[in-house]
């Protein structure tokens, strides 16, 4: 016998029930942009309290302000380790890596 879903009016768990629930394909993509757009929120929050601009930034990390840019975009999937501990080492911080369990979704 099928498992009967409860009926939910709440938007995010229908769209999650429709796009996502049991593809996991789906599941992994949306974990990817998840974790990109964390990086470059972080990146662009860091940035912000220290009071630089991403030219600014770019000087200290010895890059051009187009890449912080890209860097700062939440579509960009080329972070690399290396650059992320220059623009840690600008900004008085460093990175910290954690391994987290896979969630097991529907």
């Amino acid at each position: 016998m099928a498992k009967r879903r409860t009926p939910t009016t709440d938007a995010v768990e229908i769209l999650h029930r429709v796009f996502y629930e049991g593809k996991p394909d789906r599941l992994k993509a949306l974990d990817e942009a998840r974790a990109n757009e964390e990086i470059a929120r972080k990146i662009r929050d860091l940035r912000g309290r220290a009071g630089l601009t991403q030219a600014q930034l770019a000087t200290l990390v010895g890059t051009t302000a187009s890449v912080v840019c890209r860097l700062e975009d939440a579509d960009y999937q080329g972070h690399s380790l290396a650059m992320l501990r220059r623009i840690a080492a600008a900004l008085s911080q460093r990175v910290e890596i954690r391994f987290v369990p896979i969630r097991k979704s529907a």
